[in-house]
Formats: C-alpha cells, structure tokens, sequence
C-alpha cells in the first residue's frame, strides 16, 4: 500500500488510470451490446439454425467457418463471407444463385433452393459472424417513393455500360454477363447495389445515398410499366440489332423479288 501510495503522484499515474478506464468502458460495452445479427432482429434461434443450413449446404465451399476455401494452386473456390452481411445472402440465395449449380466464371439466376425463411436464417448466421449491409426495409425500396427521373440519370451514368440503357443486360468479358435487371425484385436491385455481386461494382452508401438507390429502382421498375411502345423491342440492345433486322428483311425480300421475277421471266 505504501508502494503505492507513494506512486500515485507519479507523472505516469493519470496516464494509467485513464488506459484502465478505456478498457473498463470498452469492456462492459462489448458485453452489453448486440450483434449485428441481434441489431437486425435476428434471434439466436435464426442463428442457430442458419448455422445447420450454412454447414449443410455452404460449407463445402466457403469453409465450415465461412473463412472461405483455396485450392492447392491458390484458385478460389468460395470466398470468405465473414463482414458481406445478410444482404448478400439475401441476394445471392434469395435469386438462386446459391448455391452454385456448377463452378464457371458467373453464378447464373436459377430458382431458388431455400424458401424465405431458411433465406432469413441463413442470413442471419452470416450476419453474426461480421458487420455487413443488412436487408433493406420494404420503404427503402419501394418505388412510389422513389424518383424515376433521378434514377434514370444515376443509372445512365453508373450501370448503362453494363446493363443497357433499357436494363436488358448485355455480355462482358471471359464468359461473364451483365444480367437483365428489368423486372427484378426491388429489393435484390437494393441489395445488389449494396453487396457488387459477381462482377458489379459495390454502390455502398458513401457513393450512392440510400435514396439514390430508391430512385434507380423506381426508374427500372418504370421500364418495366412502359414496355416498348415502339413495337417489338428486338432484345432492347440498340441499333445494331435493329439494323441487323431491318437489314435482314429487306435483302430477304430483294432476294425473293429477284427470284420470282427471274422465273416470271423464263
């Protein structure tokens, strides 16, 4: 006690009791604060069982500790999915696109495996192992509240050298593709946004506002209303197809007119 009596007018004593207090504080918050997966409603059941789904159906690629998984000569067979959030679940399972079918450069949309709620929980499980984008509330993503004409701007500058102005999708390099997103689930437009699935770009909030992220789904949601006024759309990929077509018909029908009147002739 006199040993330490005689150290607390030392320069260093205020320097120790406030480092003992930061851990003391630091401490007793991580003790009291929730999960990620706990901040979004999840319950420790959903986890639990989002666990038995993930080890079932999951773990043979991505690692029975979702720390992702290598092959001997450094390929990739599944990513970590530790900090990729619920929202990549969401829109990885909830569009079919896991699990996989087969490896190759894009997991292609197929219908899905898991119903929503096994969605939900493995969502949930993923979520606990990391901070990540959550799932999107139903007025984050509803298109009534969202401006098509903003939208539409945002998405001709950032997404129209992939997707086509239309939203028709259009091929990339080495096998890869950028799908259709006319006529998708406003909240797997979210989500993707948010998690850059495949090949796309992540639009997190630092670059692309949460209402900015409404207004595009409210402008593809609008392409999807309005359909082709013009007629036929012929695959909505610009004026090569169109040409293509027009182009096609007519030396068809140039062909078949020089035919008939060459018999007519004889």
């Amino acid at each position: 006690m006199k040993a330490l009596a005689a150290r607390r007018h030392h320069p260093m004593a205020l320097l120790v009791i406030l480092l003992l207090a930061l851990v003391a504080t630091g401490g007793l918050y991580a003790a009291f604060q929730p999960s990620d997966a706990q901040a979004e409603g999840y319950t420790e059941e959903d986890i639990d069982a989002g666990e038995a789904l993930f080890l079932a159906n999951c773990a043979t690629c991505h690692g029975r500790n979702a720390e992702g998984m290598t092959e001997a000569d450094g390929t990739t067979v599944g990513p970590s999915l530790i900090g990729v959030g619920a929202a990549a679940v969401d829109f990885q399972v909830g569009t079919g696109r896991m699990p996989m079918q087969a490896s190759g450069p894009q997991a292609p949309r197929k219908p899905t495996q898991m119903n929503e709620e096994q969605t939900r929980q493995l969502a949930a499980y993923v979520a606990s192992l990391g901070p990540g984008p959550s799932v999107p509330t139903d007025e984050m993503v509803d298109p009534e509240l969202g401006d098509p004409v903003n939208g539409g701007n945002i998405f001709r500058i950032n997404c129209a050298m992939c997707h086509n102005a239309a939203g028709a999708g259009g091929a990339l390099t080495e096998g890869k593709y950028a799908p259709p997103v006319v006529g998708v689930e406003p909240r797997h437009v979210y989500t993707a946004m948010e998690t850059g699935p495949q090949n796309m770009p992540v639009f997190n909030d630092a670059n692309l506002s949460p209402e900015a992220k409404r207004d595009v789904i409210a402008y593809l949601e609008t392409l999807d209303e309005t359909g082709s006024p013009g007629g036929i759309s012929l695959g909505s990929v610009g004026p090569v197809t169109e040409g293509l077509y027009a182009w096609t018909i007519v030396l068809a029908l140039l062909i078949g007119a020089a035919a008939w009147l060459g018999a007519k002739a004889k």
